[in-house]
């Protein structure tokens, strides 16, 4: 029986959510049962400040799910479908998809430095920097201008490389589950995260990211793999303590409002 293209890729995308969701249910599970940092005394609990932030969090989340349909998946989908370049059949997916999986990554490690190092793009990635504590939610919180600029650059690297669009739903599923793991609040045993952070980030490597000390949050910018900070010397500045502070240096959580008005009213 034939199925329409248009069928497998809707299968595709709920695949990818419920994927994507019963794994951030079964971090948030395991980070609660075995932590390793030490939650600040206003977080404590399961008080109204900790579902305070978790509603922020999670209230970003579902904002740029619901905007996802009007922008990120149509200009995925077009660069995808109208790539610069009409590739051979042995760089066809699933055959080239190491390579692509591998210059997704190195792209989202550019962008992710040119968020932090460009004051214009700062100002959106600032929101998800701006959580003065890490778990799984911390992944998914990001303002949705910088989702949408995210979707738009990628479009390119997709239209220029001609990567088909299997191999982009297979690094938005790898990146997602990626970043609910390093983000988390996971207690591992250190021989393991020791090893795994040669080849991967983990979550001791990017708390140093989030740390409330501006050297260390410009420094960590991968997402999958770790080799890129150390090509590109953007490696950790400390090592990752129970009670490092989580933020911007120098600045405050806000509520969900004043997040996502946020960029547009810094000085």
């Amino acid at each position: 029986m034939n199925v329409e293209p248009q069928t497998w890729l809707a299968f595709a995308l709920v695949g990818k959510s419920i994927l994507v969701i019963a794994w951030l249910i079964a971090v948030i599970v395991i980070e609660n049962r075995w932590s390793a940092a030490v939650v600040p005394l206003r977080l404590a609990g399961y008080g109204f400040a900790w579902f305070a932030r978790w509603g922020r969090n999670l209230g970003l989340f579902v904002l740029n799910a619901g905007l996802a349909p009007l922008l990120v998946l149509p200009v995925t989908f077009y660069a995808a479908a109208h790539p610069l370049w009409t590739r051979p059949v042995f760089l066809s997916f699933p055959y080239a998809l190491p390579l692509d999986l591998l210059l997704l990554d190195l792209w989202i490690y550019w962008w992710h430095r040119a968020n932090h190092e460009l004051p214009l793009l700062w100002r959106f990635h600032e929101v998800h920097h701006r959580d003065e504590f890490l778990d799984a939610t911390s992944a998914v919180r990001f303002h949705f201008i910088e989702v949408m600029l995210s979707a738009v650059v990628r479009a390119v690297v997709i239209f220029l490389l001609a990567i088909p669009l299997g191999a982009v739903l297979v690094f938005e599923t790898l990146i997602l589950l990626a970043a609910i793991f390093h983000h988390s609040n996971w207690r591992l045993p250190e021989a393991i995260e020791q090893r795994l952070s040669r080849v991967i980030i983990t979550p001791s490597l990017h708390w140093v990211h989030h740390h409330k000390k501006q050297s260390d949050t410009d420094s960590i910018y991968g997402t999958i793999l770790s080799g890129w900070d150390r090509l590109f010397h953007s490696g950790p500045q400390s090592r990752r303590r129970r009670d490092m502070p989580i933020g911007v240096e120098g600045e405050e959580e806000f509520g969900l409002l004043r997040l996502i008005a946020l960029p547009f009213t810094r000085g």
